[in-house]
């Protein structure tokens, strides 16, 4: 039982963790798990040890609550930035395809054209030969040698 360390030393008596510890009248009492925090009838919580000796409840309760706002924080600051930086990368492979496309059907046009400009060159030069038929009269007699 806790009542067993009062009048002793806080680290005896924390050495039992269902145990807390009051300095008003330097009594262990056993910890009222029934209420998530002691009541100030019992013990208030600037003198009550829970834990450690040295911090007092309520310093305790501040930074558990302060340690959990800033995990809940850190976590919403992540999920929404791993939001953001997915709807941007999104909208970046859009623009990049659309980029891409574009230079695509620019290479295709510009393949086109030097296509049709070797066409022109080599109608030329079979014209220049005499190679070319007439597009008047396709059908030419076939000389044999």
């Amino acid at each position: 039982a806790c009542s067993e360390f009062s009048q002793k030393s806080c680290e005896e008596c924390l050495k039992n963790v269902s145990c807390l510890w009051c300095y008003t009248n330097n009594t262990c009492i056993d910890y009222p798990v029934r209420s998530i925090l002691p009541p100030s009838s019992l013990c208030s919580l600037s003198h009550a040890r829970w834990g450690v000796c040295w911090i007092n409840f309520e310093a305790l309760i501040i930074a558990m609550a302060v340690v959990a706002g800033l995990i809940l924080v850190s976590i919403t600051v992540c999920c929404c930035y791993c939001c953001y930086c997915r709807r941007r990368s999104r909208s970046r492979l859009d623009e990049e395809e659309e980029q891409l496309a574009r230079k695509k059907e620019e290479r295709r046009l510009q393949s086109l054209q030097r296509r049709h400009e070797r066409k022109l060159k080599h109608d030329e030069i079979r014209k220049k030969y005499g190679l070319l038929q007439d597009s008047d009269n396709p059908y030419s007699r076939f000389e044999n040698e």
